[in-house]
């Protein structure tokens, strides 16, 4: 009876180290493991120097360097932004990381996209999509971008509504084309074509004044 009391006792200790040991631990993104929800099995990257027109070589953030095939993805147009050779990727292989499915080049991503204004196309309206995952609206009030992310190969972007008590609405979209000046992307409802915010001109730079002369302040 003192022995299984003693087993009893340790196990309700252990037990209690477990409940209270990482209490203050905080993820700030759930993988879905615990709901059995599909996990983003992205990889994210830069475009090494073996790449070829069927092969991508990707030097991932946790320092392994794979080579993928990516001639199915081709095939199938889902290689977005072309490969260019110290880019950064993101990569949606399959299981054994030998072949990708999804290829889109984030630096190509990145940028001012515009398209006329859908109310009366007077003006131009976009997005921003920044470094680090900041995202800013352009020439819009009533929608306020906030953050973006790829994941599991789509485009994930945060924003507020103007009159929407600023409450977060996250929009996720399907990428269908992605080039130098062009992006295209949906979801369920709607399809946006932007194009890559040209400068804007100036005027008057290029005119040259003639240099004054002692002639022009005789009497």
């Amino acid at each position: 009876m003192k022995k299984i009391g003693i087993v009893l006792l340790v196990a309700a200790g252990i037990l209690t180290m477990g409940s209270c040991g990482n209490k203050s631990e905080k993820v700030p993104f759930d993988n879905g493991d615990s709901l059995g929800i599909e996990v983003d099995s992205t990889l994210y990257g830069i475009c090494g120097e073996a790449t070829s027109m069927n092969m991508l070589q990707m030097i991932t953030d946790t320092g392994d360097t794979l080579m993928l095939d990516i001639s199915a993805a081709k095939e199938n147009d889902q290689v977005f932004g072309g490969l260019q050779v110290g880019d950064r990727m993101a990569v949606l292989p399959n299981d054994n990381k030998t072949v990708a499915n999804t290829v889109i080049n984030q630096t190509t991503l990145l940028g001012n996209w515009v398209m006329p204004n859908p109310i009366d196309g007077s003006d131009e309206v976009g997005i921003s999509i920044k470094e680090g995952g900041v995202a800013e609206s352009i020439d819009q009030g009533s929608i306020i971008y906030r953050t973006w992310r790829l994941s599991k190969g789509r485009l994930e972007i945060v924003l507020v509504r103007e009159g929407g008590n600023d409450v977060e609405e996250l929009n996720v979209y399907d990428i269908l084309k992605l080039t130098a000046d062009s992006l295209v992307y949906k979801d369920a409802e709607e399809t946006f074509e932007y194009e890559r915010q040209k400068p804007k001109e100036t005027y008057g730079e290029d005119v040259k004044l003639e240099d004054s002369s002692y002639d022009d302040f005789k009497m």
